[in-house]
């Protein structure tokens, strides 16, 4: 007899018990394609849930959240009891959380000519949000972010 894996969510809650937080040393930023108006959006991973990628057995496979994007709400997902997978490293984790949590538009779909999504070190990202609703992906390869 084989026992389900428990609820994803009581996974995180375990890992968050017994493990301690790692901040990553990554961002993600990224521009909605349908609205290039729109200021960058930057992606933080949770340090709670970065320890956990790192450490394995407690996230579902990425291919469970793909799936679940094509079941209606109110439907049962797939992911929630998925088979936990192992340890990732950190750019693994950073490539989970952006297929996770960013619109397949932006990360898999976009065929524009313009940049819309980089994994920058944190140092890149300005401390200063004064001018936050104008940023912008620099095109450039020096400067990550214009305002």
């Amino acid at each position: 007899m084989t026992v389900a894996p428990l609820h994803l969510w009581d996974r995180l809650a375990e890992a968050k018990s017994r493990l301690a937080s790692v901040q990553s040393k990554y961002r993600v930023l990224f521009e909605d394609p349908s609205d290039l108006s729109a200021p960058a959006a930057v992606l933080v991973p949770d340090p709670n849930w970065m320890a956990a990628a790192l450490a394995g057995g407690v996230l579902p496979p990425i291919e469970t959240y793909l799936r679940d994007r094509d079941v209606p709400d109110g439907e049962p997902k797939e992911h929630p009891y998925a088979e936990p997978i192992g340890p990732m490293t950190e750019e693994q984790a950073i490539e989970y959380l952006i297929q996770k949590d960013i619109s397949p538009a932006v990360w898999r779909d976009y065929k524009g000519n313009r940049v819309i999504l980089k994994i920058v070190p944190v140092e890149l990202i300005p401390s200063d949000r004064s001018f936050r609703n104008a940023w912008k992906i620099n095109q450039e390869a020096d400067m990550e972010i214009a305002a």
